[in-house]
């Protein structure tokens, strides 16, 4: 089963609390978001392998690690997803974005695909997979499957706020994917959202209703 990981940092504590303020401006909204995603990545990515080179320092030779070319992509699930990029990128500048378009079928209530883009090697790279809400789960498994259908083995689910009934879905549909979360909420309302959450994230993120 995949590992459930609730991250704690009094930083990133604080600026969830900023973040489900109803008052927090789409600004500073915005600039949250794209911050504590940045804090995220430093645990997301604690498990990518280093290797040892020697560097001349202006006073002697030094063994020092270095990343040992792990390929990595982030694949936002649009539109919140976006607001999560740019703090990631700030931490892995070398990775390629993908990025996956869902949409809810009114009949079905399935996730339907509406658009996909990703980088020609995506199969050999380590995906992140990143929306702010883990609500029902249905987005983030399908977009998980998705990039299984792509080739991709290695694959994270990064999420800001998580509800209980998104965790256990996507860990029974996945159960090779780890989650990393930094609030891990009380439950879902009749309307599918996070109690007590932040609201829509979208909504919030880009100031529409």
């Amino acid at each position: 089963m995949g590992k459930l990981h609730v991250f704690d940092h009094p930083l990133i504590q604080h600026k969830l609390s900023i973040l489900r303020d109803e008052e927090t401006s789409v600004k500073e909204f915005r600039e949250l978001v794209g911050e504590i995603a940045m804090l995220m990545c430093f645990e997301a990515t604690r498990d990518l392998p280093l290797e040892e080179v020697e560097v001349k320092t202006p006073v002697a030779m030094a063994k020092v690690k270095r990343l040992a070319g792990k390929k990595l992509a982030v694949v936002p699930i649009l539109r919140a997803g976006l607001g999560m990029v740019d703090g990631m990128l700030k931490m892995i500048p070398a990775a390629k974005v993908g990025h996956i378009g869902l949409y809810r079928d009114p009949t079905t209530l399935e996730p339907v695909e509406y658009y996909c883009k990703m980088p020609p090697d995506i199969s050999e790279r380590d995906v992140i997979v990143v929306d702010p809400m883990l609500a029902t789960g249905g987005s983030a498994i399908a977009a998980i499957g998705f990039m299984k259908k792509y080739g991709c083995k290695h694959i994270k689910l990064m999420c800001i706020i998580s509800a209980p009934e998104g965790v256990k879905a996507v860990q029974e549909a996945h159960p090779d994917v780890d989650i990393y979360t930094a609030a891990l909420d009380s439950h879902l309302n009749e309307h599918c959202y996070i109690v007590p959450g932040l609201g829509d994230a979208g909504d919030r993120i880009f100031g529409t209703k």
